[in-house]
């Protein structure tokens, strides 16, 4: 640290000394203001120099606290990211080999019962599909240096990360307005209560062979719920502060909104691995919930039993297999 603060004061003086010096053919001894500049340096302040512009933004030469922000892009958040995003594929690859696919006990029944409506699946996929292109895009802000750029060379990694770049920029709108909706469809089914506790307690039938009483979502799902209401509200407003640099915020709000925006970014792109694959592969019978919105109704027993009686009781029964519609019809 001591090396690199001699190394810029050596840089300064030379800069706002040494060349004027240099250009004159005499030396000269730093004037005045170059040594306010070398002591606003030495506090950690930032260093002002003079511009006949408006925007007097731009007189700023050197921001210390900018030095901690690229410190934190370059090293902090990939350390995070890093071990947030392949610790979980870790995890998940261990779960796959011990647990095995999550099947259908007993059976798929051949009944089905509706466990989402048209409405909310397309919000679903809305919010899913801005979100990966949104993650995706994101990862390459700041691993794509390193781990792309050296596979396709740098033509193709411009134009990737440009298209990435706007795409980023512009998917925060409608991604924004899914998590809207989002919660105002489900909030109801998500609050926390006792049967959650229980069903935390027996490991929600992924942890052993147990299958605890379940509401429309269970505890694991409401934590999903909650994380990707609260975090995509934390990644969107911050977002928002840096796709309009200085209309909200100064530089300093502009560094710390993008920490906050990367870090909750990265872990909740965690968390998504573990949702895509408990809700694809690692279940048997999830996957169609949110492709047809009807749900086997031995599946629907089996994780969510609650929930199913009451449909029943309301009068919305599971509908017959196929070939039992086809029968009765004859």
């Amino acid at each position: 640290m001591k090396i690199r603060i001699l190394a810029l004061l050596a840089a300064l003086f030379i800069g706002v000394a040494g060349l004027p010096a240099f250009a004159q053919g005499s030396s000269q001894a730093p004037s005045v203001a170059d040594e306010m500049a070398i002591q606003a340096l030495l506090r950690g302040e930032t260093v002002h120099g003079r511009i006949t512009i408006p925007d007097q933004r731009a007189a700023n030469l050197i921001q210390p606290q900018g030095r901690e922000w690229r410190e934190f892009h370059n090293v902090t958040l990939a350390w995070v990211g890093g071990v947030a995003v392949l610790g979980m594929l870790a995890l998940l690859v261990v779960f796959r080999v011990a647990k095995g696919r999550i099947p259908i006990e007993g059976g798929p029944s051949g009944r089905t019962i509706q466990r989402f409506n048209a409405f909310e699946r397309v919000n679903h996929w809305m919010v899913a599909s801005c979100f990966i292109i949104l993650a995706l895009s994101g990862l390459n802000l700041t691993f794509g240096r390193h781990v792309l750029l050296p596979v396709i060379g740098p033509e193709a990694f411009t134009e990737v990360s440009l298209w990435g770049k706007l795409a980023h920029n512009f998917l925060a709108f409608p991604f924004t307005l899914g998590l809207v909706f989002m919660l105002l469809l489900w909030i109801k089914d998500n609050i926390p209560n006792g049967t959650d506790i229980r069903w935390l307690k027996t490991g929600g039938g992924l942890v052993g062979n147990a299958h605890p009483d379940s509401e429309r979502f269970n505890a694991g799902q409401k934590g999903i719920f909650w994380i990707t209401v609260l975090g995509g509200a934390a990644v969107a407003f911050t977002g928002y502060m840096l796709v309009f640099p200085f209309f909200f915020t100064d530089i300093a709000g502009m560094q710390l909104s993008h920490m906050i925006h990367s870090i909750v970014a990265v872990l909740m792109i965690a968390v998504m691995l573990a949702h895509i694959y408990i809700g694809t592969m690692g279940m048997e019978g999830a996957v169609e919930a949110m492709t047809t919105g009807q749900v086997d109704l031995n599946w629907a027993k089996q994780h969510h039993n609650l929930w199913v009686e009451e449909e029943l009781a309301k009068g919305r029964a599971a509908s017959p297999p196929t070939g039992a519609k086809a029968a009765g019809a004859d």
